[in-house]
């Protein structure tokens, strides 16, 4: 029945601001009037809304103001540079400064590596990508740098 999250959506204080922002992303925007804009994230499959709202003033917390967009393993690897290219800055992840992102998080039983950064209004925005699913092996939170030498963990 269910075959995946259509959308999502984020409050932004100026919707012209945040298109700038997330076309630098290479998102495609698919739609836009006064106060939304849809952004596909995968054409047909999955878009992002951003609203213009004075609800962006909300305070953060991981269960509001978040999303987490996919990618590949191989695109993780160079995300940093990805976003340092387009002028965004990596944000403290989990005490993980930017430098020793992208991060491997330990969701046993399976790896993630992501990397974190925000949107101009705050909002937290995150790459993420599957490292291993379904191996029961406990590990501390790393950098993808520690985990790709081979620091003694199943990949």
């Amino acid at each position: 029945m269910i075959k995946g999250l259509y959308e999502a959506h984020l409050p932004v204080s100026n919707l012209a601001r945040s298109i700038e922002f997330y076309k630098k992303l290479e998102l495609e925007l698919a739609f836009q009037n006064d106060i939304l804009a849809f952004f596909w994230i995968e054409k047909g499959r999955s878009w992002l809304g951003l609203w213009e709202t004075d609800q962006v003033q909300t305070p953060y917390h991981p269960s509001l103001r978040h999303v987490a967009l996919h990618v590949d393993k191989k695109d993780i690897e160079h995300a940093k540079e990805w976003l340092g290219d387009k002028g965004i800055q990596i944000k403290m992840a989990f005490d993980f400064p930017p430098d020793r992102q992208p991060l491997v998080l330990p969701n046993n039983p399976h790896a993630h590596a992501a990397i974190y950064f925000q949107d101009p209004d705050g909002n937290s925005l995150e790459l993420i990508t599957p490292l291993r699913l379904d191996v029961e092996e406990d590990f501390p939170m790393m950098s993808l740098e520690e985990w790709s030498k081979g620091s003694g963990y199943s990949k």
